[in-house]
């Protein structure tokens, strides 16, 4: 088993691109998606659904936890929870912006249900790194979970989420040439998931 995960959209510049790569390489995938985006763009948050991906909770706004009060965390967790209900959508799983936990955050998420869940290997996509060196550098083993994006978040260093949809092809071939099942995060899950960023410690 290998998780494909993708983080801030739904977003028209980079969630269809990557929705029709995932079609051609015939994978399914977890969407960890911002409350906003999907109130704004209710047409993409359909097309995961209707595509059999899973869609899980990045946030409402994309916020860091530990730069935020957690009253306001609370609320934009509670907000986020209410618009995704909103579209039929109910979350198991949290993955707080840039995997950054504050010392709240674990107590918001069990109170509302919640499995914090991180990444083990990262494409560093925001960067707009060609896709054959963001796979030269993912570590393709059993029960990765690989970090990408199909939104455009803060800090970003590119436009569109095209490197990202190129990636898809190749990286289900190699995860499937190593004996790997690519696919959305499913439970049980073969390894231990972290709780945020794995390089946060």
């Amino acid at each position: 088993m290998l998780a494909l995960t993708f983080d801030d959209g739904p977003d028209p510049r980079g969630t269809p691109a990557v929705l029709d790569a995932l079609r051609a390489a015939n994978a399914g995938a977890t969407f960890f998606v911002l409350a906003e985006r999907a109130a704004a763009h209710p047409e993409l948050l359909a097309a995961i659904l209707a595509a059999g991906h899973t869609v899980e909770l990045h946030g409402h706004a994309h916020l860091r936890h530990p730069r935020s009060t957690g009253r306001t965390i609370e609320d934009d967790l509670d907000r986020a929870l209410e618009t995704l209900a909103e579209h039929g959508v109910t979350p198991r799983r949290w993955r707080v912006p840039w995997g950054d936990l504050a010392a709240f955050t674990p107590t918001l998420a069990a109170t509302r249900g919640l499995r914090l869940t991180g990444w083990t290997t990262d494409t560093r996509d925001w960067r707009g790194d060609a896709a054959p060196d963001m796979l030269a550098r993912l570590d393709l083993t059993p029960g990765a979970i690989v970090l990408a994006h199909d939104g455009i978040g803060p800090g970003a260093q590119r436009n569109d989420a095209a490197q990202t949809a190129r990636l898809i092809g190749p990286l289900v071939a190699a995860a499937r040439a190593r004996g790997l099942a690519p696919g959305p995060l499913a439970d049980p899950w073969p390894v231990p998931i972290p709780f945020g960023n794995p390089d946060f410690g």
